[in-house]
This record gives structure tokens, sequence and C-alpha cells, in this order.
């Protein structure tokens, strides 16, 4: 059995690659192949990237109907599917939120009231026009912008994944930044699958709790990253589009499901979602499971809907809701 890895500087984070096949030249092919994706996505999706195609819609989505491209119209749709079955938590259109909060090019700062609540009224799927017809996106008003920070990563890998699958003959883990990721089939022979840790984000040299995920995708999400403190709050960069604050729900929220790109989006939008919200997440999604952190003092509340642990971190009466 022969082992080939390699990685990729992409979407301001390292992905990194592992392959188990016998061949050691086609593994490395399709590995190639795989991050190349990865980069020419990165370089059309990007929101920092002023030629972007994600940048010529925001540049121009406001004064007319932007033709773009079948794939990135279809992860638009996407997109809005997302919005409407999180009830809004997740959005790529918080990109005006992101800037009044000063996280587009810095490590976040309180803005005016009156910004904020402007920046709100530029937000919402709802205020994207998508035309399949003509295959093009239209903003119903200035000043609106096309974030794909919480998803794209998560399509990226995806869609790389499926490259990996036409080579065949291979059992692959493809991660970015640790924080999502896909595995097609197991390390070895006689393993369920990959063994992953979800960090503890108290403290991220200890292992929350472990799971294994074999042709299916992982995503874990936290507000932790670029943040800022004011009073006695730390105020993280991950925005609630619904009121246009800060998350300040889960600590950390974990995703299965067989998609990267639904785990990418959902475990995002559940930082900004309470155990409810989480329940009613869970069932709009085939076979998703669930595990997020909820801050009780000094200490974590796990909550499972589905999770499937390792180890025995998560008290019996705590999984399943």
């Amino acid at each position: 059995m022969q082992t080939v890895r390699l990685a990729l500087n992409a979407m301001a984070t390292r992905f990194e690659l592992v392959m188990h096949g016998e061949d050691a030249v086609l593994l490395r092919a399709a590995g190639e192949e795989a991050l190349s994706e990865i980069r020419r996505l990165d370089e059309r999706l990007s929101f920092y990237n002023p030629n972007s195609e994600v940048s010529h819609i925001n540049d121009n989505a406001s004064k007319k109907p932007v033709p773009v491209t079948p794939d990135l119209y279809s992860l638009l749709k996407m997109a809005s599917e997302l919005s409407d079955k999180t009830d809004g938590a997740f959005d790529v259109t918080v990109g005006p939120l992101m800037r009044c909060w000063g996280f587009v090019h810095g490590s976040g700062t309180w803005p005016e009231e009156s910004v904020r609540k402007e920046a709100l009224q530029k937000t919402g799927m709802n205020q994207v026009q998508l035309d399949e017809f003509e295959c093009s996106v239209r903003f119903r008003q200035d000043g609106m912008a096309i974030d794909l920070g919480a998803i794209g990563k998560g399509y990226a890998i995806e869609e790389a994944a499926s490259l990996l699958r036409e080579y065949g003959g291979m059992s692959a883990l493809l991660h970015g930044g640790t924080s999502t990721m896909i595995a097609i089939g197991s390390p070895s022979y006689d393993e369920d699958g990959w063994t992953i840790g979800v960090a503890d984000p108290l403290d991220e040299s200890h292992v929350l709790t472990s799971t294994a995920i074999c042709d299916e995708a992982l995503s874990v999400s936290a507000p932790h990253g670029k943040a800022f403190q004011k009073g006695d709050h730390i105020w993280g960069h991950v925005i609630d589009p619904r009121v246009g604050y800060p998350v300040q729900g889960a600590a950390v929220a974990a995703v299965i499901h067989s998609s990267a790109t639904v785990c990418d989006a959902v475990s995002t939008a559940l930082l900004a979602m309470n155990r409810t919200e989480m329940d009613h997440v869970a069932q709009k999604f085939d076979d998703m499971r669930i595990l997020c952190a909820y801050p009780d003092g000094n200490e974590l509340e796990l909550v499972s809907n589905g999770f499937n642990s390792t180890d025995s971190t998560i008290p019996d009466d705590k999984k399943n809701g």
C-alpha cells in the first residue's frame, strides 16, 4: 500500500490531502488535479480578489443583472436554499455586516448603531434575484455584497473529491484548515473510517471528542479567530445575519453529512442557534449528525443529534438532544 501526501495554500488556509492506494504515480496525478481545482475555485470565488467572479458580481449586480457561469449559479442557488433551511442563520450576503464590524481587513471593532442597521438592511438572500433562464444575479439595492467564505471551502473540497473519485483505486482524506474535510473510504480495511478529533474551543490543545467518517464530510465551526473584546464579551468574526451582531450561541458546532458544502454552511449557521433550533435544522437534512458545545459557566454543555462519537466524552443524557 502506497501513501501520498500533498498540500496547498488557498482560500486563506492550508489544504492537506492524504491518499492510500497501490499506485503512487496515479495517486499523485489525482491529488495534483484535485488541488489544482481548489486553486481554480479560489481565484473565481474569492471575496478579496478584485478579479474574481464574485467581485464582478459585487461590483455590478446592483446596477444590472450579471451573467455568471452555470456552476457558480448552482452554488448561489444552493446558498439560497440553505439560507431558507436555516431560517436565515446562514446567508452569503453577510458582506456589508462583515465590513461594518471591521472583520474584512482587521480583527473587528464595535460599529455605530446606525451603521449596523444600515448594513443589516443590505443583507438577506431575499434581496438577491437569481434568474435561472438567464443564469444571472441581480441585487435589489446598492451596497450589497456576496461573501462565500462560509461555504466556498466546503464547495471546493467537494469538487476536488469528485475528481479523486473519478480516478478510483484509493482511500483519501482532504481537509481545509482542519475545519472542513471529506473522507473517501477508510485508511485501512480493518477501520470504520478516518478518525477525526474535534478540538475543545476552551483549550485547543485538548480534544473535545472524536468521530469516524467514511465516504462523508465533516465541518467544525467556531466563532474564534478574528475577534475583539468589549466589556466582558469576546466578539468573534462570525455574524448572525438575522440580527447583525456577532454570534453568541454555540462555542463550537460540528456537522457530518454527505455534502461538504452543506456541512460548511450548516456548521456556521449553528453558531447562531440555540438548542431547539439545532434540532429543527437537523430534521431538514437526510442523514445529518450534529454536535454543539454551549458555554455553561467555565464549562461546556455538549448536545448531540445523532453525532457518532467514538469515545465516551459525551454523556448519554446529552446525546440525541
